[in-house]
């Protein structure tokens, strides 16, 4: 698989990064969003596996293409698991030009001075040589920031920083993902607090190397425009953080050159039961939209 091509596509694609990345965490969260109850299975594996069938089946609706999704998240057991007969990533990149993340982060640490930190990450190593083996170009790695808290800030983007530079080391490229909570009663000072930790720690990447963030869409319109300017990253791509699709894609639009990585916004209004026709549909109307607003 052709890294030069898949970087060109991450660097200049007009379109936006699908997030298929629920863990086990949240995967019954999205089963239930997608019509299939808690009682629908009875262990991790038989949820394991109904929470892949939905993501095969969006990653192989005619309209998931790299014309307008130019990347996916995957997660882990995803990675290593096949899609219409072919290894997940193999198929994302060969069979619809989507270039394929990975995420990789464990978990959050407890709240402390207004941030949850990223857990350790055990295997990290080898989890990254797995990834370079199966063709993925990149990872992400989210950590949450709960309020102004410029200790806190300043100690989650080193975090994400220093886990960026082993990323980079591998040859892969990392999303580094210090998300503020959309509730947070402080957003908007939060926000311009990280964004004057991130241009610091921006500083410590290596001349030659880029990273992508995720950031919440932010409150300022523009705010992260000094970001999207910076030599050292590759792409802006915003979380829908629990906005609906519609406020989602609106607040989007008035950012530009912030593209899109949803989730929920993403699926919203998918459902098990829907037919072939009905489902593809949907998910073509929120591509779409999602679309749109990461290209205005």
């Amino acid at each position: 698989m052709s890294r030069d091509a898949m970087t060109h596509q991450m660097q200049t694609g007009q379109g936006f990064i699908a997030a298929l990345d629920q863990s086990g965490g949240s995967t019954p969260k999205a089963l239930r969003l997608y019509g299939v109850p808690d009682t629908a299975y009875a262990t991790e594996v038989e949820m394991f596996d109904l929470i892949h069938a939905m993501r095969a089946r969006i990653a192989t609706a005619p309209g998931f293409t790299g014309d307008k999704v130019i990347g996916a998240i995957l997660f882990e057991m995803t990675m290593d698991r096949d899609i219409a007969g072919k290894p997940a990533a193999r198929y994302l990149w060969e069979e619809k030009r989507v270039v394929p993340f990975l995420k990789i982060d464990k978990g959050l640490e407890g709240a402390a001075n207004g941030v949850q930190m990223l857990k350790p990450i055990a295997g990290l190593d080898a989890l990254l040589d797995r990834a370079v083996a199966h063709g993925i170009f990149g990872t992400k790695e989210r950590s949450v920031i709960l309020g102004a808290n410029a200790g806190g800030i300043a100690a989650i983007v080193d975090q994400q920083i220093e886990l960026g530079l082993t990323v980079l080391a591998k040859g892969l490229i990392p999303i580094l993902e210090p998300e503020v909570d959309i509730n947070a009663p402080d957003k908007t000072a939060a926000e311009e607090m990280l964004l004057a930790a991130l241009l610091k720690g921006l500083d410590r990447i290596p001349d030659d190397a880029q990273v992508m963030l995720k950031l919440t869409i932010p409150d300022q319109t523009g705010l992260y425009a000094p970001l999207i300017a910076h030599p050292a990253v590759m792409r802006v791509v915003a979380l829908s953080g629990g906005y609906s699709r519609d406020d989602a894609c609106a607040r989007l639009a008035t950012n530009p050159g912030m593209i899109a990585s949803f989730s929920r916004a993403l699926t919203e209004g998918l459902s098990a039961d829907q037919s072939d026709a009905e489902f593809n549909a949907t998910l073509s109307t929120a591509i779409d939209a999602i679309h749109a607003a990461s290209i205005s």
